[in-house]
């Protein structure tokens, strides 16, 4: 325990009932001294420390009269409009942004926030704003969450392995593409190329038509021309799409020096930190449907560049700083993780020096005229709009996709924007 960390009242507990025995058995000279000394360890009063020490038994005794509220309804109101904001987080990562945002929202004339609430948030436990939660009555949106292919010769020449999970240096991402192609992987359909950085979470994603090494290398150039950052390394996995001469040639181009390595065959953990956005920012949003053309093409893009805003400058996010294996019985052991106090993405990149100070400057002067509770609704919006184009297909294309899914025999199938055609 650190010097300056306070004892819990456990360890009160344990350090008083170490400490009783001596206290019991000292003469009045000799307890003072101990009172002394025990009042300096714990902070607690003298008169408290006595009847503690005198009492038969140091276990804590239920309280017998509940305490009364500490915060008001202005605290919850605050806590419910912030907690919507940030589209219904869990309170270990709300906690830490509660006083910022709550003056950003301020300025956005979304809450009142005076001296006294911004002072009560900024003292409001983590355990006390899971407690409004619950009583709000809010909901953590879970929404719904291919197997390796044999690596080439070229991507044989790649290194495997996986990037450290406490790589403290931005810059280092791991790279995905995930299939909008429905029940059936037939005929053209939109990809979504997303990459996340390992030390900072910051994420970047869009929509391209097929993989092609042309849509792949414009995807990715996308990217490059909107990341604060400059690119270290790019950790794929071992889908041809990525392993070709083509992209790796782009790869090399646009970043000088850049490190490539790749995941194990049949080791999805190997990308674990974009497999995890892979669910929550893309699969939780847009579920399985199959997008197959230019509109919702163009749509899903206008998404994600909303989506590119609302989670890299506002959704603070938690970063594993320590593991530690604890040993059970029988063999098994069980791992203990530590995380750090939630930031969002720009945060932990304003604390690198891998951030110029135009980049810094451009990206907060975005985000404080950005309201976040609009730009939640704007995405969710344009979440239905998309989906509603997948459910608005004519209904002999939408026979013929049931048809696709329940396995009939096809030789080949053929999609376009406004029909299917299938060839026994």
């Amino acid at each position: 325990m650190l010097l300056e960390d306070k004892m819990t009242v456990g360890e009160r507990r344990k350090y008083l009932g170490v400490m009783k025995t001596r206290y019991k058995t000292a003469d009045r000279k000799r307890r003072g001294r101990l009172l002394d000394e025990i009042e300096k360890v714990t902070g607690m009063h003298r008169k408290s420390l006595i009847r503690l020490l005198r009492a038969a038994d140091l276990s804590r005794k239920r309280r017998r009269k509940q305490r009364g509220r500490k915060y008001g309804h202005k605290v919850d109101d605050a806590i419910r409009v912030i907690s919507e904001s940030l589209d219904y987080i869990c309170a270990e990562r709300l906690k830490p942004a509660l006083s910022e945002m709550a003056i950003h929202l301020s300025r956005l004339g979304e809450i009142q926030a005076d001296p006294e609430l911004i002072t009560q948030l900024e003292k409001i436990s983590v355990a006390t704003v899971g407690r409004i939660l619950r009583r709000l009555g809010q909901d953590t949106y879970r929404l719904p969450r291919k197997g390796p292919q044999r690596a080439s010769q070229l991507a044989r020449e790649i290194p495997m392995g996986r990037i450290p999970w406490d790589e403290p240096q931005p810059g280092h991402f791991e790279v995905d593409l995930v299939h909008h192609s429905g029940p059936a992987t037939v005929g053209e359909y939109i990809h979504t190329l997303q990459m996340v950085d390992v030390a900072t979470g910051w994420s970047e994603r869009v929509a391209v038509m097929g993989r092609s090494q042309r849509e792949v290398e414009k995807g990715f150039k996308h990217i490059q021309t909107r990341l604060p950052i400059p690119i270290i390394q790019l950790h794929p996995d071992n889908g041809s799409e990525f392993l070709n001469d083509h992209i790796i040639r782009c790869w090399k181009e646009a970043a000088k020096g850049l490190k490539l390595s790749r995941s194990r065959p049949f080791h999805k953990n190997d990308n674990r930190f974009v497999e995890q956005k892979n669910a929550t920012l893309i699969r939780a949003y847009l579920g399985d449907a199959r997008f197959d053309n230019w509109v919702e093409h163009g749509k899903m893009n206008h998404l994600y560049d909303k989506m590119w805003l609302y989670y890299n400058l506002f959704q603070p996010v938690m970063r594993l700083v320590e593991k530690e294996v604890l040993p059970q019985e029988n063999g098994v052991y069980k791992v203990k993780h530590k995380y750090n106090q939630a930031k969002t993405p720009f945060q932990r990149l304003c604390n690198t020096d891998a951030i110029s100070e135009q980049n810094k400057d451009k990206l907060t002067k975005l985000r404080d005229r950005t309201n976040p509770r609009e730009l939640r609704k704007d995405i969710y919006k344009l979440i239905d709009e998309l989906l509603n184009l997948t459910n608005d297909r004519n209904p002999r294309q939408q026979e013929q996709i049931q048809h696709i899914e329940k396995g009939e025999e096809l030789v080949s199938v053929t999609l376009s924007n406004d029909r299917i055609t299938a060839f026994r």
